[in-house]
């Protein structure tokens, strides 16, 4: 099998060393050049055809943000992210994220966190060279929904095996490698007066779940936040999982709260916390068959029996389709199980949750 080739950006000589080093260490990877910003990123890329670039964010003469740009029009290969571990540098990295970048990799604040920095990239390098050129490009958006005049509450003609609308307490929706982008068309897509509450759980690293919801908060008409212990759910309120959490819900005197419990134990390998499992199976306990689960692109299986869990009591599950998926893992993993109603592709998802679930009044 052939190795994957790949160009390291970045304009630290040190990182550019450590990286090619320990990248160049696995046997399915090639090292094949580096650069230290993005105009020689440019160059490099049109001479040795890389199957994958890393790219830093925050570069002199051009940074990461105008290469991603150029990369994604003129030179299509697939693009992981380094980014800083700060506010500022999460918000770029979500902004790569909508520009193309298939994922990202958070660099260490401690040192003696580089090796897992360094096994991270090296698991998110193979998937990336997996997605291929074709999942660069943001997905085919639906035509745009009608304004409506005030008061109409017309809804838009139900998608083919379509069930609703219906009473529906809470939708779920798990995503991974290529999720921030995917979210953001799903969401973006939902009306202000989506008749459902909705949880978002994405795979990250600590610290970048707050961008995620202001990146989302931008692109849809829902309010969008980071989720917090205690936090009531509200028809057209999404709320972002924080990192490092198991999220459960409690329901008392008519209010759904979220119940954040922290836990620090090591993960499994695969492992994510909070998972899309566990929040989907939680929802399933709490709504049963008026939860709406929806999985959308990632890597590995996460998400399938919690899919499993909201279809056995009689709940509503969405998968994305394999033809818009960045990587077809969880939801492939969730249709082989039979635990998905609906198949679609990313950009038909929004209306199937408009028809299933309804407008509020």
């Amino acid at each position: 099998m052939p190795r994957v080739r790949v160009l390291v950006v970045d304009d630290s000589p040190t990182v550019r060393r450590l990286v090619e080093r320990f990248l160049g260490a696995d046997p399915e990877i090639e090292v094949v050049g580096t650069a230290g910003d993005g105009r020689e990123a440019m160059e490099q890329i049109a001479r040795l055809r890389p199957d994958v670039v890393t790219l830093d964010v925050e570069m002199p003469v051009m940074d990461g943000l105008t290469a991603l740009r150029k990369i994604v029009a003129e030179r299509p290969v697939p693009v992981v992210m380094l980014s800083a571990h700060t506010t500022a540098g999460a918000r770029l990295t979500m902004e790569a994220l909508a520009l193309g970048a298939v994922d990202f990799v958070a660099k260490p604040s401690n040192p003696r966190d580089v090796g897992h920095m360094i096994a991270d990239l090296t698991a998110k390098v193979k998937v990336a060279a997996q997605a291929g050129v074709r999942r660069l490009r943001r997905p085919p958006t639906a035509p745009p929904r009608p304004v409506l005049p005030a008061g109409d509450r017309s809804r838009p003609a139900a998608p083919e095996g379509a069930r609703g609308p219906r009473r529906v307490d809470l939708v779920v929706i798990g995503a991974s490698t290529g999720g921030p982008n995917a979210l953001g068309t799903v969401l973006g897509g939902l009306p202000a007066d989506f008749a459902a509450p909705v949880v978002v759980v994405q795979h990250l690293p600590r610290g970048f779940d707050r961008s995620l919801a202001e990146h989302l908060d931008r692109r849809t008409a829902l309010e969008v936040r980071p989720a917090t212990h205690g936090d009531a759910l509200a028809p057209g309120r999404v709320l972002v999982a924080p990192v490092g959490f198991e999220l459960e819900f409690r329901r008392a005197g008519g209010t759904t709260r979220v119940i954040l419990r922290p836990d620090d134990r090591p993960l499994p390998p695969g492992g994510f916390r909070p998972s899309a499992d566990g929040v989907m199976t939680a929802a399933a306990r709490l709504a049963g068959d008026r939860t709406v689960g929806v999985l959308l692109t990632g890597m590995g299986r996460d998400g399938a029996l919690g899919m499993k869990a909201i279809k056995d009591r009689g709940g509503h599950t969405i998968a994305e389709d394999e033809s818009t998926c960045v990587v077809f893992g969880m939801p492939r993993a969730a249709i082989e199980m039979g635990a998905a109603d609906r198949v679609l592709p990313l950009h038909e998802i929004p209306g199937e949750l408009v028809a299933v679930v309804g407008r509020k009044g």
